[in-house]
């Protein structure tokens, strides 16, 4: 067993950075075609961190949640969320501000559909919001070697080039 966790710190440390562009195009990639994110929110009561499924649009991340969530306090509260989609060897890091708490009978019939395909559907269950999260910073990495020009979206733009 300790052979293997030296064997994956050793790749994480020694790896060769992508480029930038391949860190762009990784990043779309994973956050329109993957469907499970960590959703982080906190306030007045303290840090909270959940499982969801999502689904893009236009640039958003959508998911749901329970209308009287510690979540949706949280976003109340705040208007601020962290995102993780991957893993802590490979992951995309999403800072976010809130686009808004839908009801369900208003969200676009499109991103129910998609949402329902990768997850319950909300709209056969009661007390539930959609949650539209706007990216305003997203830094991608897989390991040590890649702290050095993670951001990839800074205030909601994506970048030509690297800022860290």
């Amino acid at each position: 067993m300790r052979e293997a966790f030296r064997s994956w710190a050793v790749l994480l440390i020694s790896g060769t950075p992508r480029t930038h562009d391949e860190r762009l195009t990784d990043a779309r990639r994973r956050l329109q075609q993957e469907c499970q994110m960590w959703l982080s929110t906190g306030g007045r009561s303290g840090p909270h961190l959940i499982p969801v499924a999502y689904v893009g649009d236009e640039g958003v991340l959508v998911t749901a949640t329970g209308e009287s969530s510690k979540t949706v306090r949280n976003l109340r509260e705040t208007g601020r969320a962290r995102v993780a989609v991957g893993t802590t060897s490979d992951v995309v890091m999403v800072d976010t501000v809130l686009d808004g708490l839908v009801p369900v009978p208003e969200v676009a019939a499109d991103v129910a559909d998609r949402f329902a395909a990768v997850s319950h559907d909300p709209r056969k269950m009661s007390g539930y919001l959609y949650i539209r999260l706007l990216p305003r910073r997203v830094q991608v990495w897989n390991g040590f070697h890649e702290f050095r020009g993670r951001t990839v979206i800074l205030k909601g733009e994506w970048l030509p080039d690297p800022v860290d």
